[in-house]
């Protein structure tokens, strides 16, 4: 058993370490831990079932429509008049544009479900705006980077539903509603940030709009918000599952896109839908090489001899726990979210549960802490987009983002050890 998670470790990272496709890595690492048990042909065919059976699921299927829903809000004009809206609202207020910059991502990547795409949507424009008004580009990138990863917790979120399917069917509608509490926490912490640094830095106040134009302003995103109502009421209403959300959430995107907006033309689709496909093959592809890695870890014994390695440790559930959370936050730096829930999930979610950490509080642990991992390097795909969106490198952005790390490291910790932070709305909508 030891050198099996040995041999699987190796090959692992000496593949990503020479940037060989992150499903490739999984895939080849799995099977040449696999031939130490059983024949390279069975161990072959038997990878090949596994992978099979992780994307035979009928839970899964949302995942394709989510991302192609997002990709038509991303190009339907929904960015601009979401920035239009938190412009109104808290445009005014000392570090204005930053506020509105995480107001911003929070509400699209909420949408979309997508941090890269809200990256890109709303820092494209809010960036440069930052910029123009005396903010530090490296900062303001920073603050799109750090924000746009509250759309993984918000629903609703393609992650939650890869967690629901890792975890052996916990309830998605729990975990998409588990997830508003962190995600707006984690907004208000950098929001936080925001505030403070303007002040040390005495950055320009906008002025404060009319009346009229604030409401018509948030007039003109409501339509663009109806859809986190729409989507996560029907689930939770039993009106239609999770997967039927995400067919409804890309009918209502085409609809306001298309014929109410007017930003999508016709001609534009097949471009829309072949960038979906794309997008659904890698997802997938990780998936079952993910599956196939969590079958052998399981074959081998590995997340039981983790379990009572952890259990043996230490006596203490505060010190367990950080442990776990430390360890997460390393692997997110180098593994991507997909990934390392399927394969970390049975590994670390069997020592929380002995620590009595329900599955739905774990999840949204989880999530929150690899979020982090989206935008640390060196494999951060946020930072990398929000820096590319800047123009800026790597180095200079860390500086500003040591502040923006230390807030979402905190409520991480509040996640951690504070159950009714996850648990408190779906217990009160009756779905704990």
């Amino acid at each position: 058993m030891d050198f099996t998670a040995l041999l699987l470790i190796l090959v692992f990272f000496t593949l990503l370490a020479v940037n060989v496709p992150i499903s490739i890595c999984i895939g080849v690492a799995t099977l040449a831990a696999l031939v130490l048990h059983i024949d390279f042909t069975p161990a072959v065919t038997t990878i090949a079932q596994q992978m099979a059976g992780g994307i035979d699921s009928f839970a899964l299927l949302a995942i394709p429509f989510f991302i192609l829903s997002g990709l038509i809000m991303g190009q339907g004009g929904i960015a601009k008049r979401l920035i239009e809206c938190a412009m109104a609202v808290v445009g005014a207020l000392p570090g204005g544009l930053a506020l509105v910059n995480v107001a911003s991502c929070m509400m699209f990547g909420a949408i979309s479900g997508s941090a890269v795409a809200a990256t890109s949507a709303i820092g494209s424009f809010m960036i440069p705006e930052m910029e123009k008004h005396g903010y530090d580009k490296n900062f303001a990138a920073a603050v799109t980077a750090s924000s746009a990863t509250t759309g993984m917790l918000i629903p609703p979120s393609n992650i939650l539903i890869i967690y629901a399917i890792a975890s052996g069917g916990v309830s998605i509608a729990a975990l998409f509603i588990a997830g508003y509490l962190p995600g707006i926490l984690v907004g208000l912490a950098l929001m936080t940030v925001c505030f403070l640094y303007a002040l040390k830095n005495k950055y320009p106040i906008a002025a404060r709009l009319p009346f009229r134009i604030v409401v018509e302003k948030v007039a003109a995103a409501l339509p663009s918000l109806f859809l986190v109502f729409l989507v996560i009421g029907g689930i939770i209403s039993g009106i239609f599952t999770a997967t039927e959300a995400g067919a409804i959430a890309v009918l209502y995107a085409l609809a306001l896109s298309v014929f109410i907006y007017g930003e999508i033309k016709t001609d534009d689709l097949p471009q829309l839908l072949l960038k979906a496909c794309e997008t659904t093959a890698i997802v997938m592809l990780i998936i079952g090489a993910s599956s196939a890695m969590s079958w052998l870890l399981s074959y081998a014994h590995i997340p039981q001899a983790i379990s009572d390695f952890f259990l043996t440790l230490s006596d203490n559930p505060i010190m367990i726990l950080l442990l776990i959370n430390i360890i997460l936050i390393l692997v997110g730096a180098f593994i991507d979210m997909t990934p390392a829930v399927l394969i970390f999930t049975p590994i670390f979610f069997p020592v929380a549960a002995e620590l009595g950490m329900s599955e739905i509080q774990f999840g949204i642990m989880m999530v929150l802490n690899l979020s982090i991992g989206l935008v640390s390097p060196p494999v951060g795909s946020v930072l990398f987009v929000s820096c590319a969106v800047a123009k800026t490198s790597i180095h200079k952005i860390i500086k500003p983002m040591l502040p923006l790390y230390i807030v979402m490291f905190a409520v991480l910790m509040m996640v951690t050890y504070i159950p009714a932070i996850s648990e408190y709305l779906p217990k009160a909508l009756g779905l704990l």
